[in-house]
């Protein structure tokens, strides 16, 4: 919402030299074109008004000539000009976000290459045309000679937006603007009460003072005065400015000749300009305190109190963020800013679940009997590979088994219900929290415009159809050409989805010949921790595979989604989106559902061992798989995380500093100096999805944190101290490394709610099968029902089996006991041993125990319990939770009425005006004063 106070900062020295103020009613171009909006339109020209940019809403009057040959004098590589002033070798500090009168603001720059090519005269005459048209529209413009950039050949185009274009613009586009402080009173509740409550977490009010909330209407320049207004030069905030500019960029055309040919997206596609951005508000960094002089500028204050990291506790300047960036990256930040917050709580009951794992294990009997089971006579157990492995003891899994246990006890139950639970409870806070954003950002109604062409798809489309909002011919592409494009695409897509299974196999494959390996080497201790390095090393292995491929397939879905020629922007990105995600869910997943769901499942018995590609399935270790999950969850999880912190913060570093050494050594030398246009050029690009990795990131870490949590309770946890990393590391990129990009607006996140919706969902059923059938809790549960204790446990889950029964080639090539067996057993031939499952034994037939029907009955049991009772509880807080707060609601009614009671003021002064001017000169005062 705008707000009319917004602190102020010295600029230009207050124009000291002069001491003359901004003038608001600068002379500009007439607005031209919207008709309706003002008393007396203005003559016609060449290009008027919306012609001037194609839209076809005044073509009586916009009519661009047909054949306009350019002089020769147009078809030099330089655009019209305003001014055309070297550049100085010194200026004042912030001289460089004004034209060189030291008034006019700098709204937008536009920056292009000179060259003498015939490809560059046809690009100076697009600028040539493009730019009169912004004159046109009333935008000013200056121009910096080449000479003073760093190479010499840039040329930088600053645009000023005055009064009279950001008044019609505002007034077209129903900007909302305030109107009246807000006078509704703060509901009472216990969380406003607690939010008063002094932390230090809070923002420092010195510097980030509590901004008054206003009602707020659409701005309309005949009622100017009833708005809420210091002076007009500070009544559009800068990032109101930059996004009236950009919405004309994108609609000013280009080509008189050809009405589809208009935007500056198109025109950096076809390279007439190479960027075109906002300013930033001057430096970063101030050569004095804060606490001293104050912010310097809205960037500088964002830094100190934002970006820092030592203000990695702090709540975020929401609003700050919104007025300089715009709502759609303001939304970011506040999800993600929220997100964090609601991890803090099952981060804080996952170290709990992890604790009482951590305390009540010495006294669980299952651990003990596992870690005791040191009889050779008893508790002999078949070798875990074929011919080169040994027999060995079960004692030496006691460290599986201690592990296991952390992440699998009474409580892991309890926790993943509690996280499927907390995820819709995420959901629906959200939803809550982003209508008051909505509201505060005046987002309410908001609604695109009808959006451009893409220049790609302008450019490859092979049909024309008549456009049913223009009226304008368009390209176009018919069905029977799209559709061996979107064929294309799937098979693409299906192809990709193959090679991450084949990744998986190959992964599979070096677990099963590492383990293998490594329980055969001569030592001991190694053999002994056989499962651990094979979970380690292949869980870093597939952590390489994963992020090889994340960057294979974002260059392949970026291809494949070209090819389907998709006509705007937004249509690209859901398709973009749709690519990426169920890829990354495949390509982040696969190993862990492999892991939890198929590893162990299907191994056999002695006498005939399951084989994949003709190897022996790798088996789980007698304390369960649940430990190997855990290692790989984490490893994948958090080493992706400390990848991607890396690239997002480190890669740009690297690429701004090698783009601006040469205009630092020159500024160093005294040579010029290097202004904040050159500066921010040089400085690398949001881009057009620029979120879209950040809301990747975090809903691959969302399904991390959910769909996986029964065997990781500590994964909120690690995502809670990635997450506090992540605001900042993102705030820190945002405000030093980054251009500025326009304010776009946006009135949610997208598509990624649905997605976090759909994965909060999956994750129920998920849950309920990993407690079911990867960790112990059934068969525990069910053995203690049984003989009402848990002793015994570890010898009721074992089957025992005659070592002559051997699948041919697979016994061990050592078939005696070991030299230090106990009981007198060394060197003697082992005739009985123990491994894992319900198997009837030790002689043939090895049929499967009743046992393991009754626990495989529990497990099934439990999976519909228990998605059903969660699903039931999901779908109640769903209802309970209202969407929009009751006091948002009052408010947006009070906003409404307020509106309302404008409108009808307005309509009767306009009644009393007609009365009054049909009655004779005498009777007007008298008649009129009766009406009121």
């Amino acid at each position: 919402m705008p707000k009319p106070d917004r602190q102020s900062y010295k600029k230009v020295g207050d124009n000291a030299e002069s001491g003359s103020q901004p003038n608001p009613d600068m002379a500009a171009p007439p607005a031209i074109g919207f008709e309706g909006l003002q008393e007396d339109p203005p003559p016609k020209s060449e290009h008027i008004g919306l012609e001037a940019y194609g839209d076809g809403r005044s073509p009586k009057n916009g009519a661009a000539p047909e054949n306009i040959e350019l002089s020769e004098s147009n078809k030099e590589d330089e655009p019209l000009k305003d001014d055309k002033q070297p550049k100085k070798a010194e200026k004042k500090e912030g001289a460089d976000l004004y034209f060189h009168d030291g008034i006019r603001r700098i709204d937008y720059i536009l920056a292009y290459k000179k060259g003498d090519s015939e490809k560059d005269v046809r690009r100076a005459a697009k600028r040539h045309e493009f730019e009169n048209n912004l004159r046109e529209e009333g935008i000013e413009l200056e121009v910096e000679d080449p000479e003073g950039s760093a190479d010499g050949n840039t040329v930088f185009v600053k645009l000023h937006a005055p009064w009279e274009f950001l008044s019609r613009q505002a007034e077209v586009l129903k900007v909302k603007m305030p109107i009246k402080e807000n006078d509704m009173e703060e509901p009472i509740s216990i969380l406003n009460c607690l939010k008063k409550i002094p932390s230090p977490f809070d923002l420092s009010e010195e510097f980030i003072k509590p901004e008054p909330k206003y009602f707020t209407a659409p701005f309309v320049r005949e009622r100017e005065d009833e708005f809420v207004m210091e002076d007009r030069e500070s009544f559009f905030g800068m990032s109101q400015r930059n996004r009236m500019v950009h919405e004309i960029l994108e609609k000013c055309r280009y080509d008189p000749d050809n009405k589809t040919k208009f935007g500056i997206d198109h025109m950096i596609n076809n390279g007439s300009y190479v960027a075109a951005y906002p300013l930033h508000e001057g430096d970063y960094k101030s050569k004095h305190s804060m606490l001293t002089h104050g912010p310097q500028n809205d960037r500088h204050l964002l830094y100190e109190e934002w970006a820092r990291p030592g203000r990695w506790y702090k709540y975020q300047p929401l609003d700050l963020i919104s007025d300089y960036y715009g709502e759609k990256i303001g939304l970011y930040f506040a999800w993600l800013g929220f997100y964090t917050q609601m991890l803090t709580i099952a981060a804080i009951v996952g170290l709990v679940v992890f604790l009482y794992g951590c305390i009540s294990l010495p006294f669980d009997p299952v651990v003990s009997e596992l870690c005791e089971a040191k009889s050779w006579v008893n508790y002999t157990m078949c070798p875990q590979c074929n011919n080169r492995c040994t027999y060995w003891i079960l004692e030496s899994s006691c460290f599986y088994s201690q592990l296991t246990y952390l992440f699998d006890n009474g409580a892991t139950v309890f926790f993943a219900a509690f996280m499927s639970l907390w995820a819709t409870m995420f959901c629906e806070f959200w939803k809550r929290r982003q209508n008051e954003l909505d509201y505060d950002w005046d987002l309410f109604g908001f609604e695109e415009q009808e959006e451009n062409c893409r220049p790609e798809f302008e450019a490859l489309a092979p049909d024309k159809r008549v456009n049913p909002i223009t009226k304008l011919y368009e390209p176009y592409v018919k069905f029977y050409r799209r559709f061996p494009r979107f064929m294309a695409s799937v098979l693409g897509i299906v192809f990709m989805i193959f090679l991450v299974l084949a990744a998986v196999v190959g992964v599979i494959v070096y677990r099963i010949a590492i383990k293998t390996a490594v329980a055969a080497s001569g030592d001991a201790f190694i053999s002994s921790q056989a499962s651990i390095i094979t979970s380690i090393t292949a869980s870093c292995i597939s952590l390489v595979v994963i992020m090889v491929l994340q960057n294979l397939y974002d260059r392949i879905a970026t291809w494949l989604t070209d090819l389907e020629l998709h006509r705007t922007e937004t249509e690209y990105e859901d398709s973009y989106t749709f690519k990426m995600y169920f890829f990354a869910f495949v390509n982040y997943y696969s190993s862990s559902f492999y892991v939890a769901f198929f590893k162990g499942s299907f191994p056999g018995n002695p006498s005939e061992y399951g084989k994949v590609f003709g190897l022996r399935q790798e088996e789980c270790d007698p304390a369960g798989c649940l430990q190997e999950l855990f290692v790989n969850l984490a490893i994948v999880m958090c080493g992706k995380q400390f990848f991607n912190n890396f690239i997002e913060i480190f890669l740009p570093l690297i690429l701004n500093f090698w783009r601006s050494r040469t205009g630092r050594k020159e500024q160093k030398a005294g040579k010029g100096s290097y202004d904040q246009w050159e500066k921010d050029f040089d400085r690398s690009e949001l881009g057009p999805r620029g979120l879209f990795k950040e809301y990747l990131e975090m809903a691959v870490q969302f399904g991390f944190v959910t769909i996986f949590v029964a065997s990781f309770p500590l994964a909120p946890f690690f995502a809670l101290i990635n997450n506090l990393m992540e605001i900042r590391l993102d705030a820190y990129k945002f405000v030093t490394q980054l251009r500025r990009p326009y304010a776009a607006r946006a009135q949610d996140i997208g598509a990624w709610y649905a997605i976090l919706v759909s994965v909060g969902n999956f994750a129920v059923l998920s849950n309920a099968c990993v407690i079911a059938f990867t960790s112990s809790f059934i068969s525990r549960e069910v053995y203690k029902y049984q003989f009402d204790k848990l002793e015994g446990y570890v010898d009721w889950t074992l089957s025992s089996f005659n070592t002559t029964f051997f699948e041919e080639g697979t016994g061990p090539d050592i078939d005696t006991y070991p030299d230090f067996a106990d009981g007198g057993l060394n060197g003697t031939r082992v005739e009985l041993c123990k491994y894992r499952g319900f198997v009837l034994g030790p002689n043939p037939p090895f049929d499967l125990k009743l046992d393991y029907w009754k626990v495989f009955a529990m497990r099934l049991v439990l999976v519909l319990v228990y998605e059903h009772v969660i699903f039931i509880v999901k779908f109640a807080l769903e209802y309970m939770v209202p969407d929009m707060p009751d006091f948002v609601k009052n408010e947006i009614k009070r906003e409404n009425y307020l509106a309302q009671q404008a409108l009808e003021e307005i309509t009767r002064k306009d009644m009393v005006a007609k009365r009054r001017s049909k009655m004779p000169d005498g009777e007007k005062g008298a008649s009129a004063s009766g009406y009121q």
